[in-house]
């Protein structure tokens, strides 16, 4: 069975899985925003399904609406946020040697959640 979890922001949920990538689909509730975090293993690329995604990436705000996508680079200071009245829904595709949820790296959490 593939990996799902609620969150204080939404939920996420495994599509697939296997080795150097994991893909996912993510909800983020109208108004919440994920932690400012870094990857030390993998890279995302992220494709905006439904609702409009508010993207900061080290720094710089990018918004893509349903059919963009945004990369975010390994290493980079991440961070997914809805600023919108709807759901949020996106593909997430993880690429990397490792895509395990241990590494998180959180610089910044609106839930407590620091490392």
């Amino acid at each position: 069975m593939l990996e799902s979890e609620q969150r204080p922001w939404g939920s996420w949920h495994v599509i697939d899985v296997n080795h150097g990538y994991k893909i996912k689909r993510i909800h983020v509730n109208p108004g919440c925003r994920l932690s400012y975090q870094t990857h030390q293993y993998r890279s995302e690329h992220w494709v905006v399904i439904f609702g409009v995604a508010t993207c900061i990436i080290d720094g710089q705000v990018v918004t893509a609406g349903p059919g963009e996508s945004v990369d975010v680079p390994q290493g980079a200071k991440h961070r997914l946020c809805n600023e919108g009245k709807q759901e949020l829904v996106i593909v997430e595709v993880q690429h990397g040697a490792y895509t395990g949820e241990d590494d998180i790296c959180r610089h910044d959490d609106d839930y407590g959640r620091h490392e």
